[in-house]
């Protein structure tokens, strides 16, 4: 493998706290320390070829400050393209060769230290967020030595969570898998000793559905999820594989940052954490069913409530995060649906690896439910062993949620979809 060619520059300061851990990239072991450290412009927009391009240009920036967008080639179209070149970017793919660069519209002077963030665009066109280093920065507290698999695509949130925590902790090692091994990742984690995974609930469910056996080889005492909703049914799911695991979710958002940590298992968060205001901490509360957090880790210009766009609902003590407000309401008749409610009965289904639900337009009603399913493997040591059809579906909903909820479609797929980024949009 070779990684990128641009000369060597001297640290502008110390080096970070985990410069000496491993990284395995494309098969090989390196170090923070050891990884070439590219020249960039500044500020640059910085569009990686592979995950070592990604690697380098995050150790660049640690080291030299230098203001920093990264993310991919696929993730930055063309109108993104014109948009950064605009605001002063130079924007410049970086690969073995170094950097390939677009000079700015209006060139301007760089903000040291600052890094941007690009959104999912789950609300449309993806925004940028300014960070840190530091406000990047979540995990502080000293940990347990790991080694990490980091499958998320680079510079967004979730990446530079992992990324921050190998470079500022001593023992916090690293696997990062390339988009071609995503299918293959559990056999890469176990070749070099992953006992630390993080990924989004699809990416979970994806693994589950395709070598749950597979899976149970890598040798996990930490699982994370976040970046969708996180249901009880995947938590029970990863609980009965990795038993004496300790399985955390997450909600964190670029905007915000990381908001919430839960371990004890189960879905939602308790109720008595909204509206308690604890120093240093993120502060949790509910408008018009819309999660609000004020966070000391929030983007630049962000202070103060933010809107989340996420709605919740609060069920037996706990708070469950459903879905975005956009999407997650269906109204049927002049009855409000959850499709986060709807997806949680479906993929409580013993037979269901994965669901999606949405409205559909319906002459009389306005609306109607509708789902799609990824269903699971038979399991041949059970006792029924039986595909269920779309009418056993059907009425395994209409036992669990009022009629007016129950899906009227349920479509089959054969595999679960996802993107780069790791989400399906359930």
């Amino acid at each position: 493998m070779t990684v990128a060619t641009s000369r060597h520059l001297t640290p502008a300061g110390p080096e970070p706290a985990g410069a000496d851990n491993r990284l395995v990239v494309g098969g090989a072991a390196l170090t923070w320390r050891s990884l070439p450290t590219p020249t960039l412009p500044d500020p640059a927009a910085v569009l990686a070829r592979s995950a070592v391009h990604a690697l380098t240009a995050a150790r660049q920036h640690a080291a030299h400050g230098t203001e920093l967008l990264l993310s991919t080639v696929s993730r930055v179209d063309a109108v993104m393209r014109t948009e950064l070149l605009t605001a002063g970017f130079t924007v410049g793919v970086l690969d073995d060769d170094g950097v390939h660069p677009s000079a700015p519209v209006r060139p301007r002077a760089a903000e040291p230290g600052r890094l941007w963030l690009l959104t999912s665009g789950s609300t449309g066109r993806p925004k940028r967020v300014g960070h840190t280093l530091d406000t990047l920065t979540t995990v502080r507290a000293d940990q347990p030595e790991r080694t990490w698999l980091c499958p998320y695509a680079p510079g967004t949130y979730a990446w530079w969570q992992v990324v921050t925590l190998s470079l500022t902790q001593p023992g916090q090692h690293l696997v990062v898998v390339e988009p071609d091994e995503l299918d293959d990742w559990p056999t890469v984690a176990a070749t070099h000793g992953v006992d630390a995974a993080s990924g989004t609930p699809t990416f979970w469910r994806r693994t589950l559905y395709r070598d749950a056996e597979a899976l149970a080889r890598v040798p996990l005492r930490q699982i994370t999820l976040g970046g969708e909703p996180v249901d009880q049914a995947i938590l029970d799911q990863l609980r009965e594989v990795f038993p004496t695991a300790r399985i955390s979710w997450i909600y964190a958002s670029s905007e915000a940052g990381a908001s919430i940590v839960v371990h004890d298992g189960r879905a939602g968060f308790p109720v008595d954490w909204l509206d308690r205001d604890t120093p240093g901490r993120p502060t949790l509360s509910i408008r018009d069913d819309e999660l609000v957090v004020t966070s000391p880790y929030h983007g630049a210009g962000l202070a103060g409530p933010i809107r989340t766009g996420d709605r919740v609902q609060v069920l037996d003590g706990r708070v469950l995060i459903t879905g975005r407000l956009d999407s997650d309401e269906i109204n049927v008749g002049g009855s409000k649906v959850s499709a986060g409610v709807v997806r949680g009965v479906l993929t409580g289904h013993p037979a269901v690896a994965w669901a999606r639900v949405t409205g559909r337009r319906a002459p009389v009603l306005g609306r109607m439910v509708v789902a799609e399913v990824v269903l699971a493997a038979a399991d041949p040591s059970a006792a029924d062993t039986g595909v269920p059809d779309e009418a056993a579906l059907v009425r395994w909903c209409a036992d669990r949620l009022p009629e007016h909820a129950v899906p009227r479609r349920i479509r089959v797929l054969t595999d679960i979809p996802v993107k780069e980024t790791l989400k399906s949009d359930v």
